[in-house]
């Protein structure tokens, strides 16, 4: 298997689906001649011409809306909006059009787009770079919503997220593109090609939307989390020395229940990390499920560890940024409760 970074991965997936299926079309921002500002596309418009990948104008519901009159002619988008931040222009368009189409026809006509979109901070973006939107998306009907954390998921995940027939948002984790993030800003980046989730087949396979992965087993207490805090999490235990069972969710929606509370049953405790504002974020999702699914086996109430309630400041970043030690003491709390 060869190593690549997440943004290879990305890149691999998109060129494997164009390859497979004339059908899907890739376009957004400075994605075709310039191949995205994170260079995810890179290629694709050299291999596949410019009808197949090609630049759009500035105008995100411009690129939502034209992606559903493709869905809707037969082809399959996969979009990119340059920033999660940057999606609340096509957002009406997504959750009243794509997300609808398969409901109000019926079953008669399905939206098989997908819209990636570089999400979270860590890389001095400010308010309007660094956004966690996922709750925005989980909680409309009709949407799939996925968050990688490494590439070998992001290249599976996003080929299935392609071969979907409904319309998937996918976030990519704009701090893990290059290397793991531990949540430690002061120390050197880790590359992929260091690490054992870098290796990916250069061929199609895909990773099952709905299916969680237990990244780090164990019995005194569960975490749930997504996205960069995976490598955070993971840092924080290390750190404490808990027996803490890890689960990366993979994909909020549709969301693996079952593995969610095979792992609290068994642990008795859960903390829930995400990056993203406390306030009806998708911890409280979380929280709520296990709160319903597994009352008779908790031992401690449910915590949660996520960004502050305010715009995700620029000079502050690691102030906002629910690094290991907010984890720790997390972890530390619930096992004491």
């Amino acid at each position: 298997m060869a190593q690549m970074s997440m943004i290879e991965a990305i890149r691999s997936a998109m060129d494997v689906a164009m390859g497979r299926d004339e059908d899907v079309v890739v376009y957004g921002e400075d994605v075709g001649y310039f191949g995205g500002v994170f260079r995810c596309t890179q290629g694709l418009q050299q291999k596949y011409g410019r009808t197949r990948c090609f630049d759009a104008p500035i105008s995100e519901s411009g690129i939502i809306g034209t992606a559903i009159g493709m869905a809707a002619y037969g082809l399959k988008p996969c979009v990119e909006i340059q920033f999660a931040d940057y999606m609340y222009p096509g957002y009406d368009q997504l959750t009243q059009e794509a997300a609808r189409i398969r409901y109000r026809s019926n079953g008669q006509f399905t939206c098989p787009i997908t819209v990636r979109m570089p999400t979270g901070g860590g890389i001095f973006g400010g308010q309007t770079h660094s956004q966690s939107p996922e709750a925005l998306f989980t909680h409309v009907s009709g949407l799939k919503t996925v968050v990688p954390s490494n590439p070998y998921d992001a290249k599976g995940l996003l080929i299935a997220a392609i071969e979907d027939p409904d319309p998937v948002i996918f976030l990519e984790p704009k701090r893990l593109y290059n290397g793991p993030f531990d949540g430690h800003h002061e120390r050197p980046v880790t590359p992929w090609s260091k690490h054992a989730l870098g290796e990916v087949p250069e061929g199609h396979y895909t990773v099952p939307l709905g299916k969680a992965a237990v990244v780090r087993e164990g019995a005194a207490v569960t975490v749930l989390t997504y996205g960069t805090m995976v490598h955070v999490t993971l840092a924080a235990v290390e750190e404490t020395g808990i027996d803490a069972e890890v689960i990366d969710l993979r994909t909020l929606v549709p969301l693996d229940l079952d593995t969610i509370v095979a792992s609290v049953d068994k642990t008795g405790r859960c903390v829930v990390v995400h990056e993203a504002t406390l306030t009806s974020g998708f911890g409280g999702e979380l929280v709520s499920l296990v709160q319903e699914h597994c009352f008779y086996k908790l031992e401690a109430p449910v915590a949660r560890v996520a960004g502050w309630d305010t715009p995700y400041p620029h000079a502050q970043e690691w102030d906002y940024f629910p690094g290991p030690a907010r984890i720790s003491r997390a972890l530390i709390e619930t096992m004491e409760g």
